[in-house]
């Protein structure tokens, strides 16, 4: 069966679509990953298929249609809420899932904690739109907490764009986490550790290309430096803008 490159991801090398199916290339925490989808799927939650291993070692889960929430129109608010409620409920279902003793992850920015399975990139560019509102890309799964994963999801969706107007970019924010019905303590420490996450996130890229480390390196050089440098500045200047919208 042909083999179709599949492009667009920053770390998408070696992944194909074969039929209806991904192939990706088999990493030590994969069996840790795929065994974390197919209990998320157990529970209700929308995450591709999972198929197991094919004879060439890749690793194979379904091919879900659709389109990047990154290359769609900007979501609403109503579907920004629409989309914390789905972080919500894969927040919701993590919390009760138990990993396998001896379980492996290869986060590449360490959480502050460890209170449950995280994807740790729940952003528009792994929310596939259509029929099917399903996030892909489960390979950085990993212990983290809650809030660290929420602040990732909340900034990546809303205030991404360090151009935008600070009253809409507010009644974004406020739409999400409306939307995933945070609480009044995950409200209240959302801005400081949306700040904080951009700026690991930050991190991560100029260290890694100082240190050629890849994918990152290559990333920071591209583009994603300069990006991932005025976000942070747009959320960490900006504090009590989201702290108005989240009261």
């Amino acid at each position: 069966m042909e083999e179709i490159l599949l492009a667009g991801g920053n770390a998408s090398d070696g992944v194909v679509r074969v039929g209806s199916t991904v192939r990706k290339p088999w990493a030590e925490s994969t069996p840790s990953v795929l065994h974390y989808m197919r209990a998320l799927r157990a529970a209700g939650i929308d995450v591709p298929k999972v198929y197991g291993q094919d004879p060439q070692g890749r690793q194979i889960t379904e091919f879900v249609p659709g389109r990047l929430a990154m290359d769609s129109e900007p979501l609403t608010p109503s579907q920004l809420s629409r989309a914390g409620r789905l972080v919500r409920s894969i927040h919701d279902a993590s919390q009760a899932y138990r990993p396998e003793t001896g379980s492996t992850w290869t986060p590449p920015i360490a959480a502050p904690g460890a209170e449950l399975i995280c994807h740790n990139d729940l952003a528009p560019w792994n929310l596939l739109v259509g029929d099917r509102w399903v996030f892909i890309d489960w390979d950085a799964a990993s212990p983290s907490t809650r809030l660290w994963d929420l602040a990732y999801s909340a900034q990546a969706f809303t205030l991404n764009d360090a151009s935008a107007d600070l009253v809409n970019a507010a009644t974004n924010l406020k739409a999400f986490v409306d939307g995933y019905g945070a609480s009044g303590e995950l409200r209240t420490a959302l801005p400081a550790a949306m700040r904080q996450r951009t700026t690991a996130m930050y991190k991560l890229l100029k260290d890694s290309h100082a240190g050629a480390i890849e994918p990152w390196g290559t990333m920071f050089a591209t583009g994603h430096g300069e990006h991932w440098k005025a976000v942070t500045e747009f959320v960490g200047n900006n504090q009590s803008a989201w702290a108005r919208a989240l009261e």
